[in-house]
């Protein structure tokens, strides 16, 4: 592949239609175009949003590090190294390949997973509330999850499968409502935002008709946890990302032209309604297997894609650096609750969501400063 440098860094993504009071603000671009041989392929690499990325990638190598040598039995990089090679000691091979890897990497599909669905939902309303936490997919995992647990007393494989039903047919309802009076990102959320209401409501009605252990089981789920997690946790929702992530890098570059306007997108040849329908999908399967998977963990999907943008400057949706910081922040926290309070186990849903519910607060009153000027 050959790298082409743009002759100028004022190059724009789209020119305001003439007359339009709320045509798109043209928004400068700059970096690199690599490009393959024939010119069939090209990718835009900003320089920050590459930087970013890079150092987001060093953040979490660390974090795996000290995730793997630290806790009640320290090791040390070889050790953990010669256990992932199938040649460390019993003991050793038992604490990483066992107790710590399955936890790390379903932390760090799960953080991924829910950081580029809330960065898909973002960019499709428009609106840094936009989220699965927010919209409701997240509560309709749980419904799925508390109608197994309470109703038909199933099995963890059961309440993951009943987490993912729930979850695609909240989206299937939401969209319905949506799309019989036109897509708005506004819409969107408000119609999101009152079935979430509805569904936290089912919940509790849920958990108040439980028996007492059933309770129980269904508030530890409804927390959110890592705890407890193995292969089998750690592959399913593996193979989630391993499929979804690169459906969504994909349609990455449509989804930077619909946010531009539906009529600029129109005009550089994308399918709006279809690149919508899809990236809905993908976003909503993404916090579907998570959810499954751990439980609801909170304000991931709504952070995540916020922060990675505003460290990457980037005019885009920026789904590779919100993967990367949706994983940062997801094994990051569940390190903290992990030696910080060790010997309690306390949920990583607890952290996320006091992290969360602060960034919440802040996000709100910028929002609001906003609108005032």
């Amino acid at each position: 592949m050959s790298a082409v440098r743009e002759a100028s860094s004022s190059a724009t993504d789209a020119t305001p239609a003439t007359g339009s009071a709320d045509a798109p603000v043209p928004r400068v671009v700059s970096g690199m175009v690599v490009r393959t041989r024939g010119g069939r392929l090209s990718l835009r690499v900003q320089g920050r949003a590459l930087a970013v990325t890079v150092a987001l990638l060093v953040t979490l190598i660390v974090v795996m590090g000290v995730s793997l040598t630290t806790g009640d039995f320290e090791l040390s990089v070889t050790e953990v190294l010669r256990a992932l090679a199938g040649n460390g000691s019993g003991g050793a091979d038992f604490i990483v390949n066992t107790l710590r890897m399955p936890r790390l990497l379903t932390a760090l599909c799960v953080g991924a997973a829910l950081a580029v669905s809330g960065a898909i939902l973002q960019s499709l309303t428009g609106n840094p509330l936009g989220s699965p936490d927010i919209i409701g997919f997240t509560n309709g995992s749980a419904t799925g999850a508390l109608v197994v647990i309470v109703m038909l007393h199933g099995s963890m494989t059961q309440i993951a499968l009943g987490a993912l039903i729930g979850g695609l047919a909240t989206a299937a309802l939401i969209y319905l409502l949506v799309f019989s009076g036109g897509m708005q990102g506004f819409r969107l959320i408000v119609i999101g935002v009152g079935v979430s209401a509805l569904l936290l409501a089912v919940n509790s009605y849920l958990i108040t008709r439980a028996s007492w252990q059933e309770a129980l089981e269904a508030q530890a789920w409804l927390i959110g946890s890592l705890g407890n997690r193995g292969w089998s946790h750690a592959a399913a929702v593996g193979v989630a990302v391993a499929v979804l992530l690169p459906l969504a890098f994909c349609f990455a570059r449509r989804l930077s032209m619909v946010e531009m306007g539906d009529d600029t997108a129109m005009a550089l040849g994308v399918d709006v309604a279809r690149t919508r329908l899809v990236l809905l999908v993908i976003s909503v399967a993404l916090a579907a297997f998570a959810t499954a998977v751990t439980g609801p963990i909170w304000f991931i999907a709504l952070a995540a894609p916020q922060l990675a943008r505003r460290l990457s400057h980037s005019p885009g949706p920026g789904l590779v650096p919100a993967a990367f910081m949706g994983a940062v922040l997801l094994a990051g926290s569940d390190l903290a609750v992990q030696r910080i309070f060790s010997p309690a186990l306390l949920p990583v849903g607890t952290a996320t969501g006091t992290i969360g519910g602060l960034y919440l607060i802040w996000l709100l009153v910028t929002e609001s400063r906003k609108s005032r000027a």
